[in-house]
């Protein structure tokens, strides 16, 4: 592949752990351009904070993609309402989080960006500043009109969701025939498209204990999820499943397999997270757009003490440049 990448990078809140993180790519010798969408002047203040050399490049839309040196970095200025306290939260700041979000997602949809990686924001001093606000999925989904879906990445160990964040009493009902229908087409075809895989294996967990055994413990296996997936294999896609989430994340078990389908955020997140944490990627399918994330939160406590991994960050990175390579060369 001849053409450099050019990789957005929203470092999101400007008091927590975010632009370290940004400052902290920086440091490294990069053969495609990392572009920051970020205040200019708080990325030299956390720079100057964890004493690490920064320079900063002004992004110019009309020249090529470039790499950058060791201690450099692209950076698209944007600016903040309210100077920014290293580990305090401002509501005033709220609105300049989502205009750097909705800057990348513009400048992705424009083919401007190959991919958006986003570091961690607060969900709750957005809302406290009166912008309703669920999360970046929700965001870029209807920025870009999108239909998306959930996955985490710990190397070659794929989990996606069926549902994602309700409470546990509402899945169930959350799980109907089209929304499993749907995550699981959209699941198929992004391992197909984004990760390259032909013809991807996907087993699928069941709902309830011992997947329902039998109807014993629950019927949503033999109403929903069973006949979903029997339409599936009959046009050809390896889905297996529904199998008990207990015994489903045994080696043995996984071995061959390209990804697992959980029906509940706490079903197959922990188990993910155990086996990858601190290097794990969040990735949106369904988007028309590549977007990959750090699979962690803010950690206010931690912003400008040096004292942070920046693992998931170095890996959501690696992940876009590999999908973003995958889309190019197609």
């Amino acid at each position: 592949m001849n053409q450099k990448l050019r990789i957005a990078l929203t470092p999101g809140e400007p008091a927590g752990i975010g632009p370290d993180l940004a400052v902290m790519l920086a440091q490294q010798v990069r053969e495609f351009e990392l572009v920051a969408i970020a205040n200019a002047q708080l990325l030299g203040a956390r720079a100057e904070a964890l004493g690490l050399p920064l320079t900063l490049r002004k992004y110019d839309s009309s020249q090529a993609p470039v790499g950058d040196a060791k201690g450099s970095l692209c950076v698209l200025d944007s600016a903040l309402d309210s100077p920014a306290t290293i580990g305090h939260l401002d509501v005033r700041n709220a609105a300049y989080v989502l205009d750097c979000l909705q800057t990348a997602v513009e400048g992705c949809s424009e083919n401007r960006f190959h991919a958006l990686v986003t570091g961690p924001v607060h969900k709750a001093v957005i809302n406290d500043a009166g912008i309703p606000f669920s999360g970046h999925t929700e965001f870029i989904a209807e920025h870009t009109g999108a239909d998306p879906a959930m996955m985490l990445v710990a190397g070659d160990f794929r989990v996606a969701l069926a549902t994602t964040h309700l409470p546990l009493s509402e899945v169930a009902s959350a799980l109907t025939d089209e929304v499993l229908e749907r995550v699981c087409r959209i699941l198929h075809r992004d391992l197909q498209s984004k990760f390259k895989l032909a013809e991807p294996r996907i087993l699928v967990c069941g709902l309830n204990p011992h997947a329902g055994e039998g109807g014993h413990l629950g019927n949503e296996e033999i109403n929903i999820i069973q006949p979903v997936l029997e339409r599936l294999r009959a046009e050809g896609l390896q889905f297996e499943g529904p199998l008990p989430a207990d015994t489903l994340f045994t080696p043995t078990h996984l071995k061959g397999a390209d990804a697992v389908l959980a029906m509940f955020h706490d079903q197959g997140l922990p188990v993910l997270k155990y086996a990858g944490f601190g290097s794990a990627v969040n990735i949106t399918l369904g988007l028309p757009i590549i977007r990959t994330s750090v699979d962690h939160g803010t950690a206010i406590d931690l912003a400008g003490t040096g004292k942070i991994d920046s693992g998931s960050m170095q890996a959501a990175i690696k992940l876009a440049v590999e999908l973003a390579g995958n889309r190019l060369a197609s």
